[in-house]
């Protein structure tokens, strides 16, 4: 199979290859090559005509075309502007109880929360500290090479203001909580913004013996005095074990970046099968990146479950927007010159290509940023588009995964498992050690039903204990939401 028309309606198809000029594809010849993941006009078309993919418009002609003729970024230009008014249209889809019941194994903690790692984290509740909790880290793992300990450094805490001091103690305090984690070390300066004693109340209740905090400037020695912290921390950790669990209890971030034309006929369609799987398990999912839903977003209002998760995501949507226009910034600038590249022409296309991966569940909940999961079912959670800030979202939510599709590749991780599922197999042969799992035998006429068996298995295996590339290569990042002054 070399090119794909997604939907009967559609009069653009994209190629699944790169393809040469001459060849055809739905029974037109070709006028130039066209690479990989990039749109075929089907019939001639005058310039203001709508391009239709996935049975939606993606935008329109900026000049007249000929059947034949790639279609990009160049000859296309987006329909959307301002802001937009939405009414509730309901069209939910019941995803039945799965017969089949799975499960995995997992770290089952003390508040009932379910774990799929069983990691010491050193968090820094100023950026000021971060080589103290490095050192820390690099210290206690050549102590003990039984367990990971992995040191979270981020540039915030301090000399910050309004929102963003709050996104950092929120963010911070998701972590502290997270059931990733058998242990935390909370390790602060003593006179940054983002003081203990503040943030200590912030967390709330813990177990004492598994989390612990120092302020830097009241001990003697930091650095002895954590790796106290963190024996006492190992003693109790270094006990748990797995326990089988019912995959009800999975928490799964869903996410994309770098995405090319083939991500939302490949990938993200994946996604969105497993998706519907986790919630069929009674589990969870978390669709994110706000801006990439613009264009597409009426599709998930109207998979709201109720009036009131109606109102939640057009709050969600017009709150996104007006910080765009709040800092003079264009509200539709997108995609990005990698996603041209790859064959996306107009955040239309990203958008209905980037809603795939949250399958076709009714819309349970709607998550602010920095909140956490409180029901179960597919979730929205407001973040940006940008990678990591959004990955580190969807971990502090609750999610014990992010599944994160590309067509171009990435290596990073986020401070939990951060599995890399490619659109396209050159990726996914090229770049083996950064992606997981590869989405891209769908372009090459593996049957969806048997992918997403395999797929199934591999995440079910991945939480139980499996290490994805992020971890092996041993990349561990945070990223915070900023939008302010910073002192």
């Amino acid at each position: 199979m070399k090119y794909i028309k997604i939907n009967p309606s559609d009069n653009v198809a994209v190629a699944l290859t790169d393809l040469l000029a001459g060849e055809a594809a739905e029974g037109v010849v070709l006028k130039t090559d066209v690479p990989r993941g990039h749109k075929i006009l089907l019939k001639d078309a005058r310039a203001g005509d709508n391009i239709i993919k996935y049975g939606f418009p993606i935008g329109h002609l900026t000049r007249d075309a000929k059947a034949g003729e790639m279609i990009d970024h160049t000859s296309i230009k987006t329909n959307l502007e301002g802001l937009l008014d939405y009414s509730y249209s309901p069209e939910l889809v019941e995803i039945a109880p799965a017969a089949q019941k799975r499960t995995f194994k997992g770290f089952r903690r003390a508040d009932g929360q379910v774990g799929i790692r069983n990691q010491i984290w050193i968090i820094p509740t100023v950026g000021c500290v971060n080589g103290i909790c490095q050192t820390l880290a690099e210290r206690f793992r050549n102590e003990k090479s039984d367990i990971e300990v992995i040191a979270f450094p981020h540039n915030y805490g301090c000399s910050q203001l309004g929102g963003d001091h709050e996104n950092t103690r929120t963010i911070l305090a998701d972590m502290v909580h997270h059931p990733n984690a058998g242990g935390v070390l909370v390790v602060s300066l003593g006179c940054e913004n983002n003081q203990l004693d503040a943030f200590r109340t912030l967390v709330g209740e813990v177990d004492e013996s598994r989390v612990k905090m120092f302020v830097s400037q009241q001990v003697e020695n930091e650095i002895e005095y954590g790796l106290q912290c963190l024996r006492e921390i190992y003693a109790v950790c270094s006990k748990d074990r797995r326990e089988e669990i019912p995959a009800s209890e999975l928490k799964v971030g869903l996410k994309c970046g770098g995405s090319d034309g083939l991500s939302g006929i490949t990938a993200n369609p994946l996604l969105g099968v497993f998706s519907d799987w986790v919630v069929a398990q009674g589990g969870t999912t978390v669709l994110t990146e706000v801006p990439e839903m613009f264009g597409a977003e009426t599709i998930l209002m109207n998979r709201c479950a109720d009036r009131a998760t109606f109102d939640a995501t057009v709050s969600l949507i017009n709150d996104f927007k007006a910080y765009f226009i709040r800092n003079d910034q264009p509200v539709y600038e997108n995609p990005s010159p990698g996603n041209k590249a790859g064959g996306i022409s107009t955040l239309e296309e990203k958008s209905l290509g980037c809603t795939q991966k949250c399958g076709k569940s009714i819309v349970r909940g709607v998550l602010r940023y920095g909140e956490r999961l409180q029901v179960k079912g597919l979730n929205l959670l407001s973040a940006p588009g940008n990678d990591l800030v959004a990955s580190t979202a969807l971990a502090a939510s609750g999610c014990q995964i992010v599944l994160f599709t590309t067509g171009r590749g990435t290596p990073f991780g986020s401070f939990v498992p951060t599995m890399k599922i490619s659109t396209n197999t050159p990726l996914a042969e090229g770049k083996n050690n950064w992606i997981d799992f590869n989405a891209g035998v769908l372009a090459q006429g593996e049957p969806m039903e048997e992918v997403a068996a395999r797929f199934t298995d591999y995440v079910l295996a991945v939480a139980s204990g499996e290490n994805v590339n992020n971890e092996k290569n041993g990349y561990h990042e945070i990223a915070i939401f900023k939008q302010g002054v910073t002192l």
